[in-house]
Parts: structure tokens; sequence; C-alpha cells
């Protein structure tokens, strides 16, 4: 399994931007897919998941903010992210689990100026 993320930048506060992620392999569409993040200094964090069959979950502080989708036919987990505060800095990483295996992409950075 590989995931490549993409879609950080630099955005001002109250700004958007939109994180996407793509797998390969054909088990994508039956795993459930996470994206975290790590902020200097701190350990990593959930922000959102999403399983195979669309149920989301969400870190208190991203609720109402930030939205996890996923396209099945595309390979892709998409984040989008909207009303950004500086404290969202980060890297920002998705990831899957097959069986005890965590798989991550690549990171992808996120900064919010304030």
């Amino acid at each position: 399994v590989q995931l490549q993320a993409f879609g950080g930048g630099l955005v001002q506060a109250g700004g958007s931007l939109r994180l996407s992620c793509a797998a390969s392999g054909s088990i994508f569409r039956f795993n459930a897919m996470g994206w975290y993040r790590q902020a200097p200094g701190k350990q990593r964090e959930l922000v959102a998941a999403i399983t195979s069959g669309g149920t989301t979950n969400y870190a208190d502080s991203v609720k109402g903010r930030f939205t996890i989708g996923r396209d099945n036919a595309k390979n892709t987990v998409y984040l989008q992210m909207n009303s950004l505060k500086p404290e969202d800095t980060a890297v920002y990483y998705c990831n899957t689990r097959v069986g005890i295996q965590d798989y991550w992409g690549q990171g992808t950075q996120v900064t919010v100026s304030s």
C-alpha cells in the first residue's frame, strides 16, 4: 500500500485548503482512512477518519470546520479544511491500516498565518 498526500500550503487565518491522498492498491475501498497531523514539538494526533462505509469522526478541535470524504473510484481521500486557524499549522499525514500494519503518506505541510 502506498499513500501520496498533497494539497498543503500557506494560507491566512480564515482561509481554506483541500488536502488529497491517493492510495495504491485495490483494497482502498475496504479500508478506513484517516488524516493525522503533527505540529512541531507535539505528538501526532488524529484529525479525521472515515470508514469504508462513509462514517466519519473528527477531533473536537476541527469539528464544524473540516470535512473528510472519499472517492473509492479514484482511490482518494480528501480533507476539506475551512476557517483555518494558526493552531492548525502542522504536517498532515494520511493513514490506513491493513491488519496490524499502519501505512503513512509522506506528509504535506499546512501553514496558517495570523
